[in-house]
């Protein structure tokens, strides 16, 4: 089964009672949970508050590491494939609508090319976004009308797909599951103040800290890791562009509000969700029971 929806809406701790009750064991499929030292900012589960249940594809990628969803997938579907031999419940809990679809649906991927992605990256470096953005409408408009022009990183992607097969698939697929799933969604009406309350918690627990220590271990050149919610304000923040935490505080509240908007409106897309006002652990166990 999988546990989906926007952050702070309190999926990681139905995820882990539903566990318990099912026999199951957690697969995370938050990409930004994937990153070793990532733990604070990303809102991991303390092991010591994982109720005895094992988690997988947590802490497995160095934060120097740009995010790979065809990896994702990979692993993702080894680890679903041999809990299911095992007789145990994969339970996939996360927010990253991709690697939710990566490992469940017929997806794949098109390949890569150091080469041509370092000779795209280095052009975005000298030239910008916007700018990159352009030469990427001329090639492919398909793919430049559906990627923002401030999104650096997909433009890259893009080009590269664009350059290695000619073309570029603008939409994903239908949604075809590989596996019989059962798909429970969390939202909520507080979900505003749940953010906010998280990321007061995030700074009292020593999010500026744990900032400090991966910079030291290469965040900045994290391609992925280093533009994550929180960690791309206190990194500008380090580098003298705010004027204080609490500017870097409230510019994480404000990007985690509107990045959980967008999470609703990719989840709210897959009729296949069965939504829930609350992580009420006894109505999504009904939901399992009636389907």
């Amino acid at each position: 089964m999988a546990v989906v929806g926007p952050t702070a809406a309190g999926k990681s701790d139905l995820s882990i009672a539903l566990a318990l009750a099912l026999g199951g064991e957690v697969v995370n499929a938050d990409s930004m949970q994937l990153y070793r030292g990532m733990d604070i900012g990303t809102a991991k589960v303390p092991v010591e508050e994982r109720r005895g249940v094992p988690h997988h594809l947590l802490d497995v990628w160095e934060v120097t590491r740009a995010a790979d969803v065809a990896t994702y997938q990979t692993d993702a579907r080894r680890v679903i494939d041999h809990l299911l031999a095992a007789g145990r419940v994969p339970v996939l809990v996360g927010g990253s609508g991709l690697y939710l679809r990566a490992a469940l649906d017929d997806l794949s991927f098109p390949g890569t090319d150091p080469a041509v992605r370092a000779r795209w990256e280095t052009e975005l470096a000298r030239v910008g976004a916007p700018a990159l953005h352009d030469e990427l409408a001329r090639r492919e408009p398909r793919a430049a009308a559906v990627i923002l022009p401030s999104n650096g990183r997909r433009i890259v992607r893009a080009l590269e797909v664009v350059e290695l097969t000619g073309t570029f698939e603008a939409t994903l697929p239908d949604h075809r599951a590989v596996y019989d799933v059962v798909q429970i969604g969390v939202d909520r009406a507080d979900l505003d103040d749940r953010i906010a309350q998280r990321v007061d918690r995030m700074w009292d627990a020593g999010f500026p800290d744990e900032v400090r220590e991966l910079e030291q271990r290469g965040l900045r050149e994290g391609r992925t890791a280093s533009r994550a919610l929180g960690y791309a304000q206190l990194l500008t923040w380090l580098d003298g562009a705010m004027d204080s935490t609490a500017e870097a505080k409230l510019a994480t509240t404000t990007a985690t509000r509107r990045f959980a908007r967008r999470q609703r409106s990719w989840f709210r897309r897959d009729k296949r969700i069965f939504w829930l006002s609350q992580p009420d652990v006894s109505e999504a166990l009904r939901l399992v029971d009636l389907l």
